[in-house]
């Protein structure tokens, strides 16, 4: 008898709201980032998220975007499209078995960043991505849009 979401089971697709104490905007930061990138990234972006979610991630051959990170970021997943100009777009996912009062796992869409052709994203960058990643965590049932 299962008593928790599997990682097996295709996961839903949410997106990260900022608590009001960290943000009393209540942001959405992944959400936001999608709406201002050019709109053929951002179909691309959706449709890759609907893709991981319904194979599920871990079942899905990525093909070069969706990736698992490494280092500092281990534990995230990226979703990969290039704009206009070889400019590069980058959101940054978690998977969520754990949280409280969902039917199935979270694919938690957090943050996103873009970058110009042929350049690195900094460590203050990935640094701003994991805070989210951590003030996402620290509460359960998590903060969703």
């Amino acid at each position: 008898m299962r008593v928790a979401p599997s990682s097996d089971d295709a996961h839903d697709v949410v997106y990260f709201r900022r608590h009001r104490d960290a943000d009393p905007s209540e942001s959405i930061p992944g959400r936001e980032f999608l709406r201002a990138c050019p709109a053929a990234v951002r179909a691309k972006m959706m449709a890759v998220l609907v893709e991981v979610a319904a194979a599920p991630p871990k079942r899905f051959s990525g093909g070069g975007y969706w990736e698992a990170m490494k280092g500092e970021m281990a534990g995230w997943f990226e979703v990969r499209a290039d704009g206009p100009k070889r400019h590069h777009y980058r959101l940054y996912c978690l998977l969520d078995y754990e949280a409280k009062g969902v039917p199935r796992p979270l694919l938690v869409v957090v943050a996103g960043l873009d970058k110009p052709f042929r350049t690195a994203l900094s460590d203050a960058d990935y640094k701003g991505v994991r805070m989210l990643g951590q003030e996402y965590l620290a509460r359960n049932p998590r903060s969703l849009a």
